[in-house]
């Protein structure tokens, strides 16, 4: 088969490294923090840049190396360039555009392994990336990114829960399990769908939907079994974990009204979940991601937990902040949220860059070994 080189594949994730940067700056300008004029320009575009710009394009970069052709890699390539015209200023019809080709060909491919494999998770993950281009479709319709933050959520989460739902076959799952997965997957679409028209009783249903995932995560998932072993195998667990009981959190303030424009719990239950649980799903998947994408060592040590604990205690004096109206701490938790995503990221830059620069010292030494993608099986969480 023939797929991209990883230098092409590193190219094309710089698009996403830079939506990601500008996503949170301009996430921070939103809250009233002074930014450049560049960064204030986007503001109304955070949640395009973040889940277009660099989710789409991480989640289709990663889809297109495990599917080994080269035609997958268009859609990273159209949502990196979405982000990149949004970040430069381009009239608005051109991102929404390359965002719905993206999602077409990201649909495409999903269509295409469900075809040559029948299985439940790529059934979900398929639902994932139509789920995506109907949000796209509505932004480019709408022109509004607020209308699309339902089905870009369940873009999200049902790529995430499908990947979850490939690994509980190597537990004992009773049958009831998948059968109880189908019902809440098509419970959030339905709530996703249900608030184009109407937003309060759709999202209701959504964020119950949210809450049926989190008890279905939390027992079911193969981290509750692996969090009683050690070192990256555990840390990848807490990261779980920790992340269900973030979505738990949001699917009480969802319930509770928070998920509807306008209300004053909307930041807190947005990013309980969007930081909460879907960062604590990448901080636990990157060291086995980067390295299947780049095809460079990476190094894990227990240092990524100091991240990972940042974001859980800022998000929570955020959520604080939020259910008690305290604006001045919802500011200082937003720049502890990105101080936190920014440690991660120098985490992983200098993890992979040491074990370029240090292959040979490390095993003249007697070193342990870097971790790469072949010496850790996909089920491990």
């Amino acid at each position: 088969m023939h797929t991209l080189p990883p230098q092409a594949r590193l190219l094309l994730a710089l698009p996403a490294v830079a939506s990601l940067v500008c996503g949170v700056l301009s996430g921070l300008a939103r809250l009233g923090l002074p930014m450049p004029d560049l960064i204030e320009r986007l503001t109304g575009m955070h949640g395009a840049l973040m889940i277009v710009g660099f989710f789409g394009t991480v989640i289709g970069l990663e889809r297109a190396v495990a599917l080994g052709r080269l035609w997958p890699f268009a859609a990273p390539l159209f949502s990196g360039l979405a982000g990149l015209a949004l970040i430069a200023g381009s009239p608005l019809p051109l991102a929404p555009v390359l965002s719905c080709l993206a999602a077409l060909v990201m649909s495409a491919a999903c269509a295409d392994v469900c075809l040559r494999q029948r299985a439940a998770h790529h059934a979900t993950l398929a639902v994932a990336a139509v789920a995506w281009l109907a949000g796209n479709v509505i932004w480019l319709l709408d022109g509004s990114v607020v209308t699309a933050v339902p089905l870009w959520t369940v873009f999200l989460l049902l790529t995430i829960a499908g990947e979850r739902l490939e690994l509980s076959r190597f537990l004992p799952t009773p049958p009831v399990a998948r059968v109880l997965f189908a019902i809440i997957a098509t419970a959030m679409l339905a709530g996703a769908a249900t608030a184009l028209v109407s937003e309060s009783a759709g999202l209701q249903l959504f964020a119950a939907s949210l809450l049926a995932l989190a008890l279905w995560l939390l027992r079911f998932d193969i981290a509750r079994h692996t969090i009683r072993t050690a070192g990256l195998t555990r840390y990848m667990a807490a990261c779980l974990l920790s992340g269900y009981a973030w979505l738990a959190v949001a699917a009480a303030l969802g319930v509770a009204g928070g998920l509807q424009n306008g209300s004053p719990l909307r930041d807190a239950a947005l990013h309980a979940l969007l930081l909460g649980f879907v960062f604590s799903m990448v901080f636990g998947h990157a060291p086995i991601i980067l390295p299947a994408v780049s095809t460079l060592k990476f190094r894990w040590h227990p240092g990524f937990y100091l991240p990972l604990a940042a974001l859980h205690l800022s998000l929570a004096a955020r959520v604080v902040a939020g259910l008690t109206g305290q604006f001045p701490l919802r500011q200082q938790a937003a720049i502890a949220n990105a101080l936190a995503l920014s440690l991660f990221l120098l985490l992983v830059v200098t993890s992979l860059r040491f074990n370029r620069h240090s292959r040979r010292v490390a095993g003249a030494a007697g070193t342990s070994r870097p971790i790469d993608s072949n010496t850790l099986q996909r089920n491990l969480p």
